[in-house]
């Protein structure tokens, strides 16, 4: 049995996309970070709790941390409600999650911001693991 080759179909690995985000999710969140500071993150900490399930507003919220720590802590917050979002959408836990699908740029940012941020704090083997994830679920290079 292990002799016999593995065939995939000619469109490669499956590809799953998260459905696009409310528009008046994707709003607060653009207002967030067009304003920075503790005005943006004060923005974003409330999108977030107005939207608990929106990757966006966790990314956002990264995005916006006071410091490392609390940047990564969304980052993982977003990673995991990403991980939820992608098994009910389909994602057995292999193929493709793609940057170019709008959906998926909330989860991929969180992924990203996550591993730069277990980084920072010196969780090198987090960074790497989480580095490989990205580019198995985007080959193309996801998030820039």
């Amino acid at each position: 049995m292990a002799d016999q080759p593995i065939t995939l179909t000619p469109q490669g690995p499956p590809r799953t996309v998260l459905p696009d985000e409310p528009a008046h999710v994707r709003h607060a969140v653009q207002q967030a970070l067009a304003a920075g500071g503790e005005e943006g993150r004060s923005l974003a900490a409330a999108a977030v709790a107005a939207n608990p399930r929106s990757l966006l507003a966790w990314h956002a919220l990264g995005a916006l941390g006071r410091d490392t720590v609390e940047r990564y802590a969304a980052y993982r917050v977003g990673y995991h409600r990403g991980l939820d979002a992608l098994r009910a959408n389909g994602w057995r836990g292999s193929g493709y999650v793609r940057w170019a699908d709008a959906g998926n740029r909330g989860f991929l940012g969180c992924l990203k911001g996550l591993g730069e941020m277990a980084d920072a704090i010196g969780e090198t083997d987090e960074a790497e693991r989480i580095s490989l994830f990205l580019a198995q679920l985007d080959p193309t290079g996801g998030p820039g």
